[in-house]
């Protein structure tokens, strides 16, 4: 489907780029060896210097040119600090200014909805898909600093009372102009938007010095902590490996560079799979550590969104869909869940760790959520509370049901 990209040159958004297309000189255009429409990124400044990107869906109604933000907003939060655990050689952001998130506002406060008289929001205008950086990060808005990490080899010494500044970057990617829903809850074209935007972001975020892994992410339902109803994700660029993906990185050592293709082998010749389709797999793994977990794999090696084509774009937009709707209609109530989607570092193994989705969910009944106390909180010593392979047969239930009751 591919992407079309405008720069407007306003005061707010900067100056014109030559070569750029400016908002307003041809709709959402199309790709022209496929007739295609494209999906439209058009570039902004909030108050306060953040970027916004709107990324308009192939078949938008919205006009091309936004509003201005015309907030006085206070200056951005200083970059938090990262603290180094001696014991564990992990990095520990001390990010203070979270403290001041909204919680849990009112529909007509929702900083995600569009501005409005009454409603001083993050977004000028209406939107398909916003993205912008987050205005209290836990990491930045610092990219770079006397005291950053001065590469792999330096975040890996260990040490006691070791400091680096917490450079990186945290965007907010919403999903919809709506004040209520998830992922699950847009159509394909829309689907397809925000994996644009995150395959888009993705690339731009990996191009930024210091930054060592991007991470997309969906935080879904009050029982894990979602402060806004709003339905949205975020992406965090990371100036170290994460932990999970160093534990990672050793298992494919370990085992080999073939350690994801054998897996989906493993997994597509079993009674755990859920969805196929000519691109993409959804099982419940081997191990599930949750009462609902599925990872979504592509069926070739791809480091990122960045790496995936536009036809595994366009599968994913579907699949992925049928799957969120599927967990939702587990129960008669929305799951609450977290969608991970994990992607290789931005500068080792990009050959051999791959791009998939793990979508967990601690509910293991109707009105049962599982907690984690002192196995695996403490000891990271898991215990799962049902077989996976049962809830392989409730899920592939629910997704039909899901097919049937809403269709993508």
């Amino acid at each position: 489907m591919g992407l079309n990209t405008t720069q407007p040159g306003t005061e707010q958004s900067g100056t014109e780029q030559p070569g750029v297309e400016q908002p307003g000189t041809r709709g959402p255009g199309t790709n022209p060896l496929t007739a295609k429409p494209l999906i439209t990124r058009r570039e902004y400044r909030l108050a306060d210097g953040r970027e916004l990107f709107y990324f308009d869906d192939a078949d938008s109604t919205l006009p091309p040119d936004r509003a201005p933000d015309l907030r006085p907003l206070d200056a951005r939060p200083v970059t938090a600090s990262m603290r180094q655990d001696p014991l564990t050689g992990e990095w520990v952001s001390i990010a203070a200014a979270r403290q001041n998130r909204v919680v849990l506002p009112p529909a007509e406060l929702d900083p995600l909805a569009p501005q409005s008289p009454g409603n001083p929001s993050e977004i000028p205008s209406d939107y398909d898909v916003a993205v912008f950086e987050n205005r209290s990060p836990s990491f930045g808005p610092l990219t770079a600093d006397e005291n950053a990490p001065h590469g792999l080899d330096d975040l890996s010494e260990l040490g006691i009372g070791r400091t680096r500044t917490s450079i990186g970057r945290c965007e907010v990617v919403c999903f919809s102009s709506k004040t209520t829903g998830a992922f699950g809850s847009v159509n394909a074209s829309r689907a397809r938007t925000v994996i644009e935007a995150w395959a888009d972001r993705t690339a731009a975020l990996s191009a930024i010095d210091g930054i060592q892994q991007v991470f997309p992410f969906e935080n879904r339902g009050q029982a894990i902590g979602v402060t806004l109803g709003h339905p949205h994700g975020q992406i965090y660029a990371y100036p170290y490996v994460t932990p999970r993906t160093q534990r990672l990185i050793a298992s494919v050592e370990q085992y080999g560079p073939n350690l994801f293709d054998d897996v989906l082998d493993f997994e597509r010749a079993g009674d755990r799979m859920l969805l196929a389709g000519e691109h993409w797999s959804a099982f419940v793994p081997f191990a599930a550590r949750w009462p609902i977990e599925v990872h979504l794999v592509p069926h070739r090696q791809v480091a990122d969104f960045a790496e995936t084509n536009d036809e595994e774009r366009d599968e994913l937009s579907v699949l992925y869909l049928q799957l969120l709707r599927g967990v939702d209609a587990l129960y008669e109530t929305p799951t609450p869940y977290i969608a991970a989607w994990h992607q290789a570092p931005v500068h080792v193994h990009r050959d051999d760790v791959r791009l998939h989705l793990q979508l967990t969910s601690p509910r293991r009944g109707a009105d049962k959520l599982k907690y984690l106390a002192g196995s695996e909180a403490a000891m990271g010593a898991w215990i799962g509370d049902v077989p996976p392979e049962t809830q392989a047969k409730n899920l592939r239930a629910a997704i039909e049901r899901a097919k049937v009751e809403n269709p993508v």
